[in-house]
């Protein structure tokens, strides 16, 4: 029975459920871990996480589908992430099978959070890992927690998505062989200094450029972004510091094999961004954020899809990727876990 939430009026804030997964990795193996119904962590005062930051943490959401169904989307591209972000961080690989499985059980547990089809609401996933032993020298934490806990989300945007505005940041996010590839927390904790700015400045985002040239376009600060050009061809940014978004890989393929449009990965200049008739900021959250407006050190480029709605292209995308994850749409194999 779903529990009486007012879905229509939830944030994107947490919310405690019942149920969490917790799984402790001591003496060189992971123990077979659990569900829990407490919500505290309790951590020594030198714990690896709070001296140097070792930890990272996926996104994902699940949701009921137009037939009943409750699934989650991809699990196993999160799984593989963080598999890669671990091996980066010198922390143990949390099986990705496991860690499927751990997403599923969450799920299940928690099965009366998940919202009503229609709602636009989801069930967010988040699984995330940290070292928990006594760290004083800088060096790897021998002994690490896995935990997922789950949070019903209203939609990202209340009314509809409205086209945001965005501005090219002096700072950077990744430095070339960093770690902007991957989903480490100490990757967010350094873009925060420039997002308050940012809003403070009166922008929605940050458009982050190479580090190393400070001549092409990257991401934002927590979402990747994609071009669509005047003749319909959609174009994301190449970069090894950029991470691999499991949204924007996805909407590549719908543009493709659903859309049947031309699609490109490659580096974008920030000469480049006046020559787009769309914009759009990508990521588990909100899927598709349209970009209307970028300020680029007080010049002004107006999209051609302008401030009112999403462009034709981004709108086409994020409809079928939405109706892929509800079950509107066929999804391709292997895209749809379903849970119950």
């Amino acid at each position: 029975m779903t529990k009486d939430i007012d879905w229509a009026n939830i944030g994107f804030n947490y919310i405690k459920t019942d149920y969490r997964f917790v799984s402790n990795y001591k003496d060189g193996k992971w123990d077979n871990g659990n569900l829990t119904s407490d919500a505290v962590i309790l951590l020594d005062e030198s714990a690896g996480v709070l001296q140097y930051a070792q930890t990272c943490f996926e996104g994902l959401k699940a949701y009921r589908t137009v037939d009943g169904h409750v699934v989650c989307f991809r699990p196993d591209l999160n799984a593989k992430r963080m598999s890669d972000s671990c091996k980066r961080l010198e922390m143990p690989v949390y099986p990705e099978d496991k860690f499927v499985e751990a997403v599923e059980e969450v799920v299940k547990a928690n099965i009366d959070f998940v919202p009503p089809y229609g709602t636009g609401a989801s069930l967010y996933l988040r699984p995330y890992m940290f070292a928990s032993s006594n760290v004083i020298g800088v060096k790897p934490a021998q002994e690490y927690q896995f935990r997922i806990f789950a949070t019903p989300v209203g939609p990202y945007f209340k009314g509809g998505a409205k086209p945001v505005s965005v501005k090219i940041s002096d700072f950077d996010r990744a430095a070339p062989h960093g770690t902007g590839h991957i989903k480490a927390g100490l990757n967010y904790a350094m873009s925060l200094h420039a997002i308050v700015q940012a809003h403070n400045e009166g922008f929605n985002e940050n458009f982050y450029l190479d580090s190393a040239t400070r001549t092409k376009i990257e991401e934002t600060g927590g979402a990747n972004i994609i071009f669509v050009t005047n003749d319909k061809k959609v174009i994301t940014p190449k970069s090894n510091t950029i991470l691999p978004s499991i949204t924007r890989r996805s909407l590549m393929y719908v543009a493709e094999h659903y859309l049947g449009l031309q699609t490109e990965e490659r580096e974008i200049l920030l000469d480049e961004l006046g020559n787009f008739a769309e914009c759009a900021l990508c990521g588990t959250a909100a899927v598709l954020s349209p970009v209307g407006k970028i300020n680029n050190h007080g010049k002004e480029i107006l999209l051609p899809s302008g401030m009112d709605e999403m462009g034709e292209v981004t709108k086409q995308l994020y409809e079928t990727l939405i109706g892929i994850q509800t079950g509107k749409i066929e999804a391709p194999a292997g895209w749809i876990k379903v849970i119950e």
